[in-house]
């Protein structure tokens, strides 16, 4: 294995950390409440970066997510590569592919998915989808919504539907959530209705996600960081205490296994080998390591930390989040499980 970024996929992150690091200031997210910041994603998408995703491959996603994750920027890029760009790429017909893929690229278009599937929705024999979903990230922002039925299915829906009903919803992030219902919505099948396909999307997106709460836990340790080493607590920086070291340390390593498995499950993935269980591995991490970092990096600002409108609230915030969407620790873990015994088992039949 190596995760050693190619060129193209160097060049994405860097360009991301540059408008990440310009745009997604403490100010600005203050101004944008719990909805996008418009203006990053206009930028996002003038520079090309969610159209590179279809060239720098779910690696590459994962860097630029990292890069995202750090800042905290309220934009529905994750949402919108995962559910739109590569889903379509990788499982639209060619009509699909054509029509959806430029303004997905150019921005134009914002996809979300309605994910995992808990049998919330289901299709009646007409075809026609009813059901709701309690709640969707960037649905507020969406065009389009990759649905998943009861059933496993893949649908795209229009929000502008009149069948198509989006509630907002406030979550734990501000990711301009709302509640999906569909009401007899005529959803359009993705591609063929290969049956695999839900279980890649879902992979992509727990992999993609990982690398997005890599970069969450990434900057509430910087910031845990700095505080510590420019605080002086009895004539010392904080940092200087043995506890502190130690809870950062334990912190970094979290981080670090975060980073390697979605790397590892996105490079498989990228090289069209065998990604299932290493994508659960990641979203698993992504859970339980990310809420203990993002805890840490709370506590380490000791009274700081407890203030509702200090920048590292907002770490806190997207890391528990990260930690149940799309399955919490023990969810991922008991799917691992299954897995890896139904590979023992045919292994040895």
């Amino acid at each position: 294995m190596d995760f050693t970024p190619s060129e193209e996929q160097a060049t994405a992150q860097g360009l991301a950390a540059r408008i990440f690091g310009d745009l997604s200031t403490h100010e600005r997210m203050t101004a944008a409440g719990t909805g996008t910041d418009a203006e990053l994603w206009k930028e996002l998408c003038a520079a090309g970066l969610p159209a590179a995703v279809e060239d720098v491959g779910l690696l590459g996603l994962v860097l630029i997510l990292e890069e995202q994750g750090r800042t905290t920027a309220q934009v529905p890029l994750a949402a919108t590569c995962v559910y739109g760009l590569l889903a379509v790429a990788a499982h639209g017909a060619p009509e699909q592919r054509e029509r959806l893929l430029p303004g997905l690229r150019d921005g134009t278009a914002v996809a979300t998915g309605a994910f995992p599937a808990r049998g919330g929705v289901r299709i009646a024999e007409d075809g026609a989808l009813y059901g709701s979903v309690p709640w969707v990230p960037w649905l507020r922002d969406a065009t389009h919504v990759l649905v998943a039925d009861a059933e496993r299915g893949l649908w795209i829906v229009r929000t502008g539907d009149p069948d198509v009903t989006a509630v907002p919803v406030e979550t734990t992030a501000p990711w301009s959530a709302g509640r999906l219902v569909l009401d007899g919505v005529r959803g359009e099948r993705l591609g063929n209705g290969h049956p695999g396909a839900y279980a890649d999307v879902l992979a992509t997106a727990r992999t993609a996600f990982a690398g997005l709460q890599a970069g969450v836990c990434a900057g509430a340790l910087a910031r845990a960081v700095h505080h510590t080493v420019t605080r002086e607590q009895f004539g010392r920086p904080l940092s200087t205490n043995q506890g502190v070291l130690l809870r950062a340390a334990d912190a970094h390593m979290d981080t670090e296994a975060i980073r390697v498995t979605a790397y590892e499950a996105a490079w498989r993935h990228d090289e069209r080998r065998a990604c299932a269980a290493q994508a659960l591995t990641a979203a698993w991490w992504a859970s339980e390591a990310g809420k203990r970092v993002v805890h840490a990096g709370q506590h380490l600002h000791g009274g700081t930390g407890a203030d509702l409108d200090h920048p590292v609230h907002r770490h806190f915030l997207w890391g528990r989040q990260l930690d149940a969407y799309l399955g919490c620790g023990g969810e991922v873990l008991e799917e691992l499980g299954l897995l890896l015994a139904r590979s023992s088992q045919e292994g040895a039949s």
